[in-house]
């Protein structure tokens, strides 16, 4: 079944090909892609409806919260790009409309306890038979990396099994998000662990062809949708499923397999500050090791120092609204 059903259909599939061969994830250029295909059609639209009215229009249509929009004008802006190199229009028609304003937003973070909590009901989530076993210790090894290294979960996921260096304990990471490359060390206890894993692989698979370090029981990789609904069950498992929350300009966000990611950020800067250390001055090396592409999106996390903290800003929020 075609995914586009607008006269922009092979563009954009020409489109998320070229963004898939520089190594980006295509799931939000997909959505954005048929939200705008689907409006076109609605629309009756062609070459010539493409002016700046047409997109303010076209985003006042949509029913999403500001940063959302502006993450889809982020994706459409680039595609019109891509039609103006191929000399489909002659000049981007969303070039000069400006993002709207967006709401604060607090990431959900979860304390080292919490985090040790979610890790063990993952453990005890594995099944014992030996199909199910390979692939429920998998998905604990892919949360493992993301609480204990902070690695996305694009990157666990295309983990490759030469990548994993048992002797040096590190981790080489290619193909990221920004497209740099980097090689980290790991905790001993997550070597141990991936150890583990590459044993009962040699036990439970007869031809292990598979390059992939983490993999299901029918010997194919994951999809973060997979992963997201473990650890979904996960939560519900220890009863911790907060939900996201607006709050005046606020957004408090709910726990996602992302808020580990950033848990790793912020736990990390929390036990520098415990030392009598400056945070500020480990920023460098934890942007290296997190693979950001620019300073600026690690200095984010010095906003939220740790669980507590959030806590707090929330409790506040909550009172101010309250008050009003």
């Amino acid at each position: 079944m075609k995914r586009f059903k607008s006269f922009l259909a092979e563009q954009m599939e020409d489109f998320i090909e070229y963004r898939l061969q520089l190594g980006y994830s295509d799931r939000m250029l997909i959505y954005s892609l048929k939200i705008l295909d689907q409006y076109v059609r609605k629309k009756d639209a062609g070459w010539a409806s493409f002016d700046p009215l047409f997109f303010i229009r076209f985003r006042a249509s949509l029913d999403h919260e500001s940063r959302s929009i502006n993450m889809v004008f982020r994706m459409l802006k680039m595609f019109f790009n891509f039609l103006v190199r191929r000399d489909h229009v002659q000049g981007n028609p969303l070039g000069e409309i400006a993002e709207l304003k967006e709401n604060q937003t607090i990431p959900f973070i979860f304390s080292p306890e919490e985090t040790d909590l979610l890790l063990k009901a993952l453990i005890k989530m594995i099944r014992t038979t030996g199909a199910y076993y390979l692939n429920d210790f998998s998905v604990y090894i892919a949360f493992l990396l993301m609480a204990r290294c902070g690695l996305r979960v694009s990157e666990t996921i295309n983990l490759q099994k030469v990548n994993y260096r048992s002797e040096e304990k590190t981790i080489y990471i290619e193909k990221t998000k920004f497209k740099k490359d980097r090689l980290i060390p790991i905790p001993k206890d997550v070597c141990c662990e991936i150890n583990n894993l590459i044993n009962v692989r040699r036990v439970l698979i007869e031809k292990d062809n598979n390059p992939l370090l983490l993999v299901r029981r029918d010997k194919t990789g994951f999809s973060w949708i997979a992963l997201h609904r473990r650890f979904k069950k996960a939560l519900n498992h220890i009863h911790f499923n907060e939900s996201r929350k607006v709050i005046g300009s606020t957004n408090f966000c709910g726990p996602t397999h992302h808020s580990l990611r950033h848990s790793f950020a912020v736990n990390t800067l929390k036990r520098i500050k415990q030392q009598g250390k400056f945070p500020q001055n480990a920023l460098p090396v934890l942007a290296v090791y997190m693979g950001h592409s620019e300073y600026k999106y690690t200095t984010k996390y010095l906003r939220v120092l740790d669980a507590e903290h959030r806590r707090q800003i929330f409790d506040f929020s909550m009172l101010r609204s309250e008050d009003v």
